[in-house]
C-alpha cells in the first residue's frame, strides 16, 4: 500500500479527531510492516490482509504447503502487536474442553471443602493459532464457533467473555488430505478471509536461507497494544461508505447465488450454493480498513474488487460440473469481478 500522510486523509474527512487517529494508524501500520520484515521475507499481501481482518474484527484461514512460515508469521504478528498468543495443535484426539477449558474439583484451603473451579483453556488469548484445524473432528472444530462469533465461551452454564481484541488464525495443509475432516460451511463462513500462501521467489528464498542458516536474530519492537487496536477497530467502523460502493458489494455477492434473476448462466451451471450476507458485510468492512490503511477516509469500488477473492473463495460451493471441467471457485469470482 502507498505511503501516505495525514493531509491526504484530511481531504475527505471533517472530524479532526478521526483524521488524527487515521493518520496514526497509517504510521503504526508502516512501522508494523518494517518490524515483521525483520523476520518474514516477502508475503506483503498476506500481511496486509491479516491486518485488514484484525482491524475489521474478522478471522483468517491460511492455506499453504508446509514450510512457508505460517506459524512464524502469526507469532511475529502477536509479538509486534504486544498481544497474548496461544497455539493449538489440532489432532484427531483433541477434545472441545482442550480448547475452551474444563472444570476441575479442588479443595478449598480455607474451608476444607471441595469445589469446582474453571480452568481456562488456550482459547483465552488475544491471538489464537489453530494449527491444521482440519485434522480434528467437527465436534472439536465447533468448539471455536461461539468464541469466533460471540467472543465468549460457555462452560457449565457460565459464560466467560474473551479479552479484546480476539483474532483466530487457522491453518490448513492443501496437500495431504488423509485423516482430515473438511470444515463445515457454517465454520468456513466465520472466517473473513481465506488466504493462500504461495512459494517465495528465488531472491526471497535466497534471503530466507541466508538469514535462517546464520546467527541472525531479529530484535522486534512493540508497535501497538491491545487498547490501541480496539480503538482502531472502532475507528474503521466510523468510516463512511458511499451507497454505490455498498451496492456494488451486495450485487457482486448476489451474483454468486445460482438460479436467481440476475445470476450469470455460468454461475447457475457450476455453483451449488453462493455466498451469504456475511460476505457483503466483510467486503464493505474490509474495504473501509483497506482505504484507511492506504490513507483514504472512504472506500472505493476498487477496494471491494481487491478483496473479492479472499472473501468469496471459501463461500462459493462449486458442483460436479465445475469439478469435471477443472473450474475452481476462485475462477468464478475472478470472472464475476472482470465482468
Amino acid at each position: 500500500m502507498a505511503e501516505v500522510t495525514t493531509e491526504r486523509i484530511s481531504k475527505v474527512s471533517t472530524n479532526g479527531r478521526e483524521i488524527e487517529a487515521a493518520g496514526e494508524l497509517v504510521r503504526k501500520f508502516a512501522a508494523l510492516k518494517r518490524e515483521i520484515a525483520k523476520v518474514i521475507v516477502g508475503q506483503e499481501a498476506v500481511i496486509d490482509e491479516l491486518m485488514i481482518a484484525l482491524l475489521a474484527r474478522g478471522h483468517c484461514l491460511l492455506v499453504g504447503v508446509p514450510g512457508l512460515a505460517k506459524t512464524l508469521l502469526i507469532r511475529t504478528l502477536a509479538d509486534v502487536l504486544h498481544l497474548s498468543f496461544s497455539r493449538i495443535q489440532f489432532t484427531p484426539d483433541l477434545m472441545p474442553t482442550d480448547i475452551t477449558g474444563t472444570e476441575i474439583l479442588e479443595q478449598n484451603v480455607s474451608t476444607g471443602g471441595k469445589e469446582f473451579r474453571f480452568l481456562r483453556g488456550p482459547v483465552f488469548a488475544n491471538i489464537i493459532l489453530a494449527d491444521e484445524i482440519n485434522r480434528t473432528p467437527p465436534k472439536t472444530q465447533a468448539a471455536l464457533l461461539e468464541a469466533m462469533q460471540e467472543h465468549r465461551v460457555t462452560a457449565a452454564n457460565t459464560t466467560y467473555t474473551l479479552a479484546e481484541p480476539f483474532f483466530v488464525l487457522a491453518t490448513q495443509n492443501p496437500i495431504e488430505q488423509e485423516g482430515t475432516y473438511p470444515l463445515p460451511e457454517a465454520q468456513l463462513d466465520r472466517f473473513m478471509f481465506n488466504l493462500w500462501l504461495d512459494y517465495p521467489s528465488e531472491q526471497e528464498e535466497m534471503q530466507i536461507v541466508r538469514t535462517t542458516t546464520s546467527e541472525y536474530a531479529a530484535s522486534l519492537e512493540k508497535v501497538m497494544n491491545a487498547k490501541e487496536i480496539c480503538d482502531f477497530q472502532d475507528l474503521v467502523r466510523t468510516v463512511p461508505a458511499a451507497d454505490n460502493v455498498i451496492s456494488y458489494a451486495v450485487r457482486l455477492v448476489a451474483k454468486t447465488r445460482p438460479k436467481r434473476g440476475t445470476t450469470p448462466d455460468y454461475i447457475s451451471k457450476y455453483v451449488s450454493y453462493g455466498a451469504g450476507p456475511r460476505a457483503s458485510q466483510y467486503l464493505v468492512l474490509g474495504a473501509k480498513v483497506r482505504a484507511v490503511l492506504d490513507g483514504r477516509y472512504t472506500p472505493s469500488i476498487e477496494d471491494i474488487r481487491a478483496l473479492a477473492v479472499p472473501v468469496l473463495r471459501h463461500r462459493i460451493i462449486t458442483n460436479f460440473n465445475a469439478e469435471a471441467e477443472g473450474l475452481s471457485s476462485v475462477e468464478m469470482v475472478e470472472r464475476l469481478v472482470r465482468e
